[in-house]
């Protein structure tokens, strides 16, 4: 039997880890492994998840695209209808998902990273756009990504150079939100989505929602799309319930509506 490309287990009450499983490739991201990972979040959310770890291996989270697949099939291994319709859920994906980055984050492995919402990463890690080494460029988010994440100058020095930066680095230029030692990378990554989990899933969808607007328009849009979602969060049951335990000095008891 076929090894599972994308390995799901629940480490934690709501929470689904994913882990890539394509070691003899370094997790390269295949046409199969994206179609696998993208019917997993889903499933995921199907089964009533509110957070999601993604991680690979504690040397490689991901040493980019396939580039045997590109060898082979040119452009249309990174640009055919499966796989942009793949990137496009993974983009779309409402629920919080936090990666543990260990070891290489390269290409492909490093633009899925990137739209990732929170970013432990080992001290480690490596993150990184090589695609210039191989006379082309990023193609799956990198060049307009990375740029709003960690400004021009750090953008083009790693895309023109196709250099990496270490974990300390990306964490000063804010691409990551925490670094730990490669051992407890995994385990701090499942701490905050367990956290993350226990609270409102309605509000989790609503706050995601806010926050990635403010990536794609206007500060005055994004003002609107907040107070528009903070009204549709005083609709809910999980509102209603978050209120009520505040006063009564107990847990919340959330349920996602």
């Amino acid at each position: 039997m076929t090894a599972p490309l994308v390995r799901a287990s629940t480490p934690q009450a709501g929470v689904a880890l994913l882990e890539l499983n394509r070691p003899e490739k370094r997790n390269a991201l295949s046409n199969a492994l994206l179609s696998e990972f993208a019917a997993t979040l889903a499933e995921a959310e199907r089964a009533g998840m509110r957070c999601i770890v993604l991680t690979g291996s504690e040397a490689f989270f991901s040493a980019g695209a396939d580039i045997s697949e590109m060898r082979t099939r040119g452009y249309e291994a990174i640009n055919n209808p499966s796989r942009n319709a793949d990137w496009a859920a993974i983009e779309s994906f409402a629920l919080p998902i936090v990666a543990a980055v260990r070891g290489i984050c390269f290409g492909g492995g490093h633009e899925l990273a990137m739209l990732s919402d929170i970013v432990i990463a080992s001290d480690d890690a490596r993150f990184g756009q090589p695609e210039i080494k191989l006379g082309i460029i990023p193609g799956d988010g990198a060049t307009q990504r990375l740029t709003r994440l960690v400004g021009k100058p750090l953008a083009m020095k790693m895309i023109l150079t196709g250099d990496p930066i270490d974990a300390a680095e990306a964490l000063r230029a804010g691409l990551v939100a925490e670094v730990t030692p490669n051992a407890r990378c995994l385990p701090r990554a499942i701490e905050i989505a367990a956290a993350i989990a226990s609270r409102s899933g309605s509000a989790l969808r609503l706050a995601k929602d806010a926050v990635l607007v403010a990536y794609e328009t206007t500060l005055a849009e994004g003002l609107r799309t907040e107070r528009r979602n903070i009204a549709l969060a005083f609709t809910t049951d999980d509102q209603k319930e978050g209120m009520a335990a505040f006063f009564e000095k107990r847990p919340p008891s959330f349920t996602g509506r």
